[in-house]
């Protein structure tokens, strides 16, 4: 066990903190016991406080792998194996994960507790669909078998329970079969919001969609955009020159040394990007195949791609709304941001499909249009982020948990009405702040 500074992806906030990093689940019943508030916690690659704690046990030492069926794709693995783990043992076998986030520096417990999505999640659902069972130990030190079929509440309740159920030990899940690991993608430039979201209904069929969004430009250009879609390759669309068709992904990264003066991003340094990437594609469309690595995980090249955000760190607002009254809302939205002069260094719109039949009450995905903001941290952004919790509200929908670092109580009690945390062990110091204990 050891005492220190810790902090997720975002910088912020900072807390102090007791962390116990066991090698073994067999060893973690004592601290469990003598502990009267904790969390567990992965790799902290979430944005906000949602994994932060003042004593925290670490799973990054429960990485073992424990079971691969090669001919069905079924794999068991501990709670602190890294998706990036996962796909360098399963992609040479012709498999794929079936649900992944924008980074593959993320255990597997921490995606179980997130229930986390990606760019399929219209066709195919958030990872809640592919768990087969988990392994958890609960606050009594008992390690409890959950499946569908098997302590059905549990299970339910742990998908995307933000760890508040119990500590996930081990973990099963379905994988996705694929002949290469290669993407074949099309990128399409949209003038403006309503543009990108008409072809987001035109492209629905594809399995793969997410676009870039332009947060600054205002008028006819506002929310102008380049969808990205994709689909897995087969064999007999790749060129001769592509041998390898199991390629997994490459280690290297380009290092951000230093953390980047505060003043760096700034309106007039997040347009000059936007422009470069809004017009460095000069046709209408375009046609290609893409690694898994570039397609999925752009911003993997970059090891402490945060920093540039300075020491004060930034903050994801992430919302989900219904697609009924959707475009309005996205409307109003834009339109806030375009006016507050908060640029979003990054901004990223997906749709989502229907809601998942096993996961709990604070899971993220519910049907509609979901758009993800990177914000510097600054006075002036938290008054924005509050102008846009009401249009949130108004067209209800909600904020992303796992991204989350500031919402109000009253905010989470209206949209997770039906959550309810009787465990006064797993808690984090975000459920404190949310719930007001």
């Amino acid at each position: 066990m050891y005492k220190k500074l810790i902090q997720n992806w975002g910088n912020y906030p900072k807390i102090s903190a007791e962390v116990f990093e066991p090698s073994s689940s067999y060893i973690i019943n004592d601290f469990i016991r003598k502990t009267p508030k904790l969390i567990p916690r992965g790799n902290g690659r979430c944005y906000g406080d949602s994994s932060l704690q003042h004593a925290i046990i670490s799973t990054l030492k429960l990485n073992k792998f424990l079971f691969f069926d090669k001919e069905n794709g079924i794999i068991t693995v501990e709670s602190g194996v890294l998706l990036s783990d996962i796909l360098e043992v399963v992609v040479p076998y012709g498999f794929f994960l079936p649900v992944t986030p924008g980074t593959k520096w993320i255990t597997i417990g921490g995606a179980v507790a997130s229930n986390i999505h990606g760019k399929n999640h219209h066709k195919e659902g958030a990872i809640s669909n592919f768990i087969t069972s988990f392994e958890l130990m609960t606050e009594d030190c008992n390690i409890v078998h959950c499946s569908r079929s098997e302590n059905t509440e549990l299970f339910t309740n742990t998908i995307g329970g933000m760890g508040l159920t119990g500590m996930i030990t081990t973990v099963t899940i379905q994988l996705k079969k694929i002949e290469t690991s290669y993407i074949k993608q099309k990128t399409i430039k949209a003038k403006n919001l309503n543009e990108v979201l008409n072809y987001f209904e035109e492209f629905n069929h594809y399995t793969y969609s997410v676009a870039w969004i332009d947060c600054l430009k205002k008028g006819n250009s506002m929310g102008r955009s380049i969808l990205i879609l994709g689909e897995h390759a087969k064999k007999n669309d790749l060129p001769d020159k592509y041998t390898n068709h199991l390629k997994t992904h490459s280690h290297k990264q380009i290092n951000i040394p230093f953390y980047f003066p505060n003043f760096t991003l700034n309106y007039f340094t997040i347009s000059v990007f936007n422009e470069l990437y809004y017009n460095k594609q000069t046709s209408k469309e375009n046609n290609n195949i893409v690694h898994y690595d570039g397609f999925f995980y752009p911003l993997d090249s970059l090891n402490n791609w945060n920093r540039i955000y300075g020491k004060n760190g930034f903050t994801q607002y992430q919302f989900v709304i219904p697609f009924n009254n959707g475009r309005e809302g996205l409307t109003k939205i834009m339109k806030e941001i375009t006016n507050s002069g908060c640029g979003s260094f990054l901004a990223v719109l997906k749709t989502f499909g229907k809601k998942d039949d096993f996961s709990s009450s604070l899971s993220f995905p519910d049907e509609g249009y979901t758009l993800a903001l990177d914000f510097k941290i600054s006075p002036k952004v938290f008054d924005l982020l509050n102008r846009l919790d009401e249009i949130v509200l108004a067209y209800n929908g909600k904020l992303y948990l796992t991204k989350d670092a500031r919402m109000s109580a009253e905010m989470f009690k209206k949209t997770y009405p039906n959550f309810s945390h009787d465990s006064k062990k797993f808690i984090s110091i975000q459920m404190e702040r949310l719930l007001n204990v």
